[in-house]
């Protein structure tokens, strides 16, 4: 495999993460858990993640209760090595953040931070307070709209032939003004809303056409 199959094989992996860190009255995928759940594929694919901070900047503020922190921002480079072909290598930039009390773990702190959201980023990893299940079946009602249906499909060519009529024009005239190359390709939500607008313009037509 080459670099861009065996990361395709480690993103096939882990398909979901569960929120199960809790922190701050709120819930989130901890960085433990993301690398817990990638690591072995990672191994299995021989794909080494080489971490390289290109510039780093730190702001102090003090805030109303007198309380120091540390703000810890870094210009990160990941570089990930294919193990069986280390010339084969992808650069990619990415940009970490952290904040510290103590002023000596902003930079971990940052790494961390960058570290995690670049891996989900990375393999498209979508995270959810739900059940796995539960997220699969939105995840796939949201991959499969429902298509168009032979009535829409024959209703809309019959209302852009009767907008064409009206206007002298021809309806292949009509589905290139809506930017329409094939009406049986459109989904049933697409196929409704070019109803409507096609509807519209036979509506304002013909009170034109009266009026004239």
């Amino acid at each position: 495999m080459n670099i861009y199959q065996k990361l395709l094989e480690v993103r096939k992996s882990v398909p979901y993460l569960k929120k199960e860190a809790s922190g701050q009255q709120y819930q989130y995928v901890g960085s433990s858990q993301t690398l817990g759940a990638l690591r072995e594929k990672l191994d299995e694919m021989a794909l080494v993640l080489e971490t390289r901070v290109l510039n780093h900047n730190v702001t102090s503020t003090v805030n109303s209760k007198g309380t120091l922190s540390h703000f810890t921002e870094l210009d990160i480079e990941y570089t990930w090595v294919n193990a069986e072909n280390p010339e084969e290598k992808i650069v990619i930039p990415f940009y970490g953040q952290g904040v510290d009390l103590a002023g000596e773990k902003g930079v971990g702190k940052a790494l961390t931070y960058a570290e995690k959201y670049f891996m989900l980023k990375q393999f498209n990893i979508p995270t959810d307070k739900d059940d796995p299940d539960a997220f699969q079946q939105k995840a796939e009602t949201y991959r499969k709209p429902d298509p168009i249906t032979p009535e829409q499909v024959g209703t809309i060519k019959t209302k852009a032939l009767e907008f064409a009529n009206i206007r002298g024009g021809t309806d292949d005239q009509v589905f290139a003004h809506l930017k329409i190359k094939d009406v049986t390709k459109l989904t049933a939500q697409q196929a409704a809303d070019t109803l409507n607008t096609l509807q519209s313009w036979i509506n304002k037509a013909q009170k034109e056409k009266q009026g004239a």
